[in-house]
């Protein structure tokens, strides 16, 4: 099979899998694509990367990033990795990604070894079922007005919340409640089900933080500026829907912050999130 007739799931996969250089050093493969990379995918790989130094069964419960720079599809992902602390319930990893002989993207993550103890969770909120609502890709071309930018991609989102689409500048209450879901099966190795999540946690927080301000997709500069995950309970990702429940409870100064919260479709709360995104009305000539 060439590059050019994998699935969207496939070319995620196949970048995923990272090329060993040295001790602590890998290769990655940021994959086809225009304009600026997927911070989702840095993100992703540099999980891989950390993973790969860990011994043992302590799978990744946490992790907290920087993006430096924008990243290319034009060039190779280096990933050096720093081995911080190996202690007997915890590990600790650094990752700084470069590209082109530039930092991309810093992340510190934490691995632990699984224990009995407390355990509680808030119910899922409230959605409606994915199966009435349409495809992010669909809506979003709907709003930019030209159906040609719709993306290839290898999750699936579907918008939970309203919006008017003959009305661009109406406002919306700083939350979200949308379904995703991958196109396709993944390999039975946990950490892959990990780096996918990791993946996937990058998508609709932007968004969730504009929605006060009337800016939908076309008419707002943004980027993530910070990303941080914890993973509660390991489950496979490939099973179905998951509800990914976002707020921005306050923004200032182009910076927004957005909170977020993963459910099984039964309710269980399997990953919480929190990023910082700038987000700037496009200066007009």
């Amino acid at each position: 099979m060439t590059a050019d007739d994998r699935s969207p799931l496939q070319t995620l996969l196949a970048c995923l899998d990272l090329e060993a250089l040295d001790r602590d050093l890998y290769l990655g493969d940021p994959g086809p694509g225009e304009g600026r990379l997927f911070g989702g995918m840095v993100a992703a790989q540099s999980v891989v990367a950390a993973s790969r130094t860990v011994e043992g069964e302590r799978p990744l419960h946490s992790l907290h990033a920087y993006f430096l720079r924008p990243g290319r599809h034009d060039a190779p992902l280096r990933f050096v990795v720093d081995r911080i602390r190996d202690g007997r319930s915890f590990t600790t990893r650094r990752v700084v990604a470069h590209q082109g002989g530039e930092a991309i993207f810093n992340l510190s993550c934490s691995f632990a070894r699984p224990e009995e103890g407390i355990s509680h969770q808030e119910p899922m909120p409230d959605a409606p079922a994915p199966e009435t609502l349409e495809d992010w890709e669909v809506l979003r071309a709907r709003v930019m007005g030209d159906p040609g930018v719709m993306r290839e991609s290898a999750v699936e989102v579907r918008l939970g919340d309203d919006y008017d689409f003959d009305d661009p500048d109406a406002t919306y209450a700083p939350r979200q409640h949308n379904w995703i879901r991958l196109r396709g099966a993944l390999p039975d190795d946990p950490l892959v089900h990990t780096a996918v999540l990791v993946y996937a946690t990058d998508r609709t927080l932007l968004s969730t933080a504009a929605r006060p301000h009337g800016l939908p997709w076309g008419r707002r500069m943004a980027a993530s500026l910070d990303h941080a995950v914890w993973i509660h309970r390991h489950v496979p990702v490939d099973r179905g829907w998951l509800l990914y429940a976002s707020e921005s409870p306050a923004a200032h100064a182009a910076r927004g912050i957005i909170f977020g919260g993963l459910f099984t479709a039964d309710g269980t709360r399997i990953a919480s999130v929190a990023q910082e995104a700038l987000i700037r009305i496009p200066r007009t000539s």
